[in-house]
This record gives structure tokens, sequence and C-alpha cells, in this order.
């Protein structure tokens, strides 16, 4: 029998007595905030764009390709992105990819003409395609399945709060200092993110700031820990991953969806100018109306969606906000036809809040559903190409109707409804059940006596 250790030994047992702590929802502040300066970087030339048309000698019919070229690296960059950060983890995927994209944010400053500012936004959306994909599997791993909706819909939210706060920042940065000013400002803010990740983030497992009461609330919650044996031999490539009918319908749903939204970061500002007849410092704070709307839609959406969840299950509790919500954001459409422009930016706030209640449980899916913990990046990369093949075909289908004056937006808002109807049935009749799916028994190594249960239990494919 081995001997206890003496009352004068020098052995010390310590014991972290610390109640839960909340350092989980401390990383998803730090995660909003950062999406927040991804989206005031992208969406910073939408606002600056007008002025420097004159400046740089951009014509009209380019304005669309221009809008839309962020996305021709963004959109592919997904897949990459989320391989990745499979492979290196979030931390250091993000922290890089941040100061990639920040550096190509701020050098827009010396952009001299089309093809030099067009191959800035290309760098852009390289570095930007993986910081989705991160912070998803940040969510994964850092949040039970009951607070996972939340999670999402505070870092998403960034989204909505980057987007409304471009509009005042670029505009008064622009009115002031010129459209220089705006990107080199918008890039250091990425700059000091990057300090605040780098020195606060770690992994659940070994982050200082989390008592082992909140370490243990994250791991019998059901969350994705980067250490729970679930990856130990098991490679499932993105074929593999194209063979479920739920991620198809997760692609499909999300694409439209994002044609919507990818209205609001692009083409709104011009909408308000051509069809409201709105000026700069008109622009700086109606325009912020959707979007912060929109950001406190979202933090709805994700406690919505987590009571939902812990009630009926993820299926159902993921699938009522998204499709209901989804419908409801087809009044965009009405906001092309209405005379007045206050009833007009209604029904946009509308749209937009209910597209972010529906976000907040779309970006839970990639959790939900991946087979491991080791895919939830490759799930997220695909459902993020196919959303962001939408802000290259919505930019440009805006643009080829940009010549017709106040009723320029009237036919591409109609059909931008439609394609959200579509897509809220995409999750309602593609999509199947929200758990995790089975792994191919083509894609992995029998390791251990938990991944021969899993196999069988897992032979059919949804």
């Amino acid at each position: 029998m081995p001997s206890l250790p003496s009352p004068n030994s020098e052995t010390r047992v310590t014991v972290d007595r610390r109640p839960i702590t909340r350092a989980r929802w401390v990383i998803a502040t730090l995660l909003c905030l950062g999406t927040a300066i991804s989206y005031v970087d992208r969406a910073n030339i939408s606002v600056a764009l007008p002025f420097m048309e004159h400046d740089l000698g951009i014509s009209k019919a380019a304005t669309g390709l221009l809008l839309s070229s962020f996305f021709f690296t963004y959109a592919p960059g997904q897949l990459i992105g989320g391989r990745l950060v499979d492979l290196v983890g979030p931390r250091i995927a993000a922290g890089f990819a941040t100061i990639w994209w920040s550096f190509f944010t701020a050098i827009n400053a010396l952009a001299t003409g089309f093809g030099s500012l067009f191959a800035f936004r290309l760098g852009l959306g390289i570095g930007e395609a993986v910081g989705p994909n991160a912070f998803g599997k940040v969510v994964g791993r850092w949040f039970p399945l009951r607070e996972r909706a939340r999670a999402a819909a505070l870092y998403d939210s960034g989204s909505r709060l980057g987007t409304a706060l471009s509009f005042p920042i670029v505009s008064l940065l622009i009115y002031y200092w010129g459209w220089q000013a705006s990107f080199v400002f918008s890039g250091c803010l990425g700059l000091l993110w990057v300090i605040g990740w780098f020195t606060y983030y770690r992994d659940p497992e070994k982050h200082h700031r989390a008592s082992e009461a909140e370490k243990r609330l994250i791991l019998d919650g059901g969350a994705r820990l980067s250490g729970d044996g679930q990856t130990s031999g098991r490679k499932v490539r993105w074929v593999q991953l194209l063979r479920y009918r739920t991620v198809w319908g997760m692609m499909l749903g999300f694409f439209a969806l994002n044609f919507a939204f990818y209205f609001f970061v692009t083409w709104f500002p011009s909408y308000l100018v051509q069809a409201r007849g709105m000026n700069l410092l008109s622009i700086a704070w109606i325009g912020m109306i959707p979007p912060l709307v929109a950001f406190l839609a979202e933090q709805f959406g994700g406690w919505l969606s987590d009571v939902l969840t812990a009630k009926y299950g993820p299926t159902r509790g993921r699938k009522i906000p998204i499709v209901c919500s989804m419908i409801f954001a087809s009044v965009i459409a009405l906001a092309a036809v209405v005379p007045s422009a206050a009833l007009a930016i209604a029904l946009l706030s509308v749209s937009m809040g209910c597209l972010a209640i529906a976000a907040a449980s779309i970006w839970s899916l990639p959790s939900d559903v991946a087979p491991t913990e080791a895919t939830v990046g490759s799930i997220g990369g695909l459902q993020n190409f196919a959303s962001n093949i939408a802000g290259i075909i919505c930019p440009i289908f805006f643009g080829l109707f940009s010549g017709a004056g106040s009723a320029a937006f009237v036919m591409p808002l109609v059909v931008t409804g439609g394609i959200v109807v579509v897509g809220a049935l995409c999750y309602l009749v593609i999509c199947q059940r929200f758990e995790p799916l089975p792994v191919p028994a083509d894609a992995i190594e029998i390791a251990s006596p938990h991944d021969v249960t899993s196999l069988k239990e897992g032979s059919d494919l949804r």
C-alpha cells in the first residue's frame, strides 16, 4: 500500500476552489471585437468608393467588380482557412491572419487606380478567410452545447457591429482627412486586436483565467475540446464531408442568407444615395440603423436558439429560428417599392435583424454536426465557402442595374427577397438532424473501442 505524505512533507496539493469563472465569455467578447474590426475593414470601401472613383478614375461599370473582388479570394479561402485552423489551431491561425488582413487594409491608402485597388482587395480576402473558421472552432471548444448559440451570436454580431460602425467612422474620417486615412485607421485597429488576442487566448485546458469549475462545465456540457480523444487517427476529406445531405443544406441555405446580407455590406451606402437621395453625413448616422438592429437581434437569436435547443434538442432548436426568421427577412423586397425613405429603412432593419437571428444558430452548426473536433473548421470552411460565393455574385448582380437611376434597386431587392425564402426551405427540407455526423468508414483508423462504437452507431450517412 502506498504511504501517505506526512504532515511535515514538502508535498503540496493545490486545489482550485474558485467558483465558475467567465473566461469563456471574455473570449467570446474578444471574438466579437475581432469580427467587428474585420467588417470595418471590408465595409470601408463601400463608404469610400464614391469618393475614390473621382480620385482614381474608376468608372461606374467597374464599381460592382471592385466590391466583389474581395470575395474572389475570400470564398475559396474558406476551404484552405478551415483546414489551416484544424492543422495549427485557432490561436495561431486567427492571430497571424489578422496581421495579414490589417496590412492589406492599410495599404489600400496607396492605391493608384483600379488595378492596384483590385489586387489589395484580393489580399484582404485571403487573410479574412481564416477568421470565421478559427472563431467558430473557438466557440466549439469553449462553450457547452446549451450556451453555444449565444456565444456564436455574440461573436458573429460583431459583423453587424462592424458594419454599423463603418458608416460613421469611415464617413467622418473621409470628411476630415480623406479616404486614405480611413484605410490606415482600420488597419491599425486590427493590429491592436492581435496584441490582446495573443495575450489572452488559450485553449480551455491551458487557460489560467478559467477555474477548474468552468473547465468542468465546458467539458461536461459537450464542448468539442482539442484533447478529448476524438481526433485520434481520424482524417475526413472535403469530398467525404460533401457526401452528407445536411452539409449541402447548410451550404445552400447560408448562401441565400449571405446574398441578402452582402447587399448591406456592399451596395447599401449607394442605395441610400442613389435611391433615397441622402448625403454623406446622413449616411453616417442613418446607415447605422439596420446593422445596429441586427446586432441586438442576434443576441436575442442566440438566446432563443439555446432555449429551444435545451427544450427540444439541437435539430428543432436550430431549425425553428433559422427558418422562421429567414422567411421574415424576405421583407427586404418591400423596401424596394415603398415610397417613404423612413419606411424603407424600417423594412431593411427588420430584414437585417431577422438575418442576424438566423445567423446565431447557423454559426453553431459546424460544431453541432462535425463528425470529430478535427473537422469543425473544415465543415465551417465548406459552409462559409458556399455562403461567400454570394459575396461575388451579389455586388455584380446589383451593379448590372446601377445605371437605372432611382429604380436601380427595385429588381435586385425583389430577387434577393425570393432567394432568402429559398434558403429557408434549404434548412427546413435538405438539412436533416443537427447532431454529430457519423465518421465515414473509409476516413478513419480504428484506434480505440470508442472509435469502433462510433463507427457502428453511425453507419448511415445523414
